[in-house]
């Protein structure tokens, strides 16, 4: 298993909430609200006055779990031209020791 980790700004949620579930390799995913800096603020198409003084963007973070072989699957889907997501964040991959529901 592999956990994917997204950053974006959080005027992409709505549309990477959607893309996300379309994809069949997604059976669920959770939001967080953060905040950053960082030197890729140049191209945010979203950076408000605002939020270059106070120096923090606000973004989100999604984890998603995944099979090893979904990974790649999901990225291509993600930088794909045709969705308003692609060029608006970052993303690691990490591998999985374990997971499950806690009962």
């Amino acid at each position: 298993m592999k956990l994917l980790t997204l950053i974006v700004h959080t005027n992409a949620q709505q549309e990477l909430s959607d893309l996300l579930h379309k994809m069949d390799q997604i059976t669920g995913f959770s939001f967080s609200k953060v905040e950053g800096f960082g030197t890729e603020k140049e191209n945010d198409p979203y950076l408000l006055a605002r939020d270059e003084v106070v120096g923090c963007i606000p973004r989100i973070q999604v984890d998603i779990l995944l099979e090893d072989n979904d990974v790649e699957h999901v990225l291509i889907r993600l930088r794909d031209k045709d969705n308003n997501v692609t060029g608006q964040g970052v993303y690691w991959v990490m591998p999985v020791e374990k997971g499950g529901h806690i009962l």
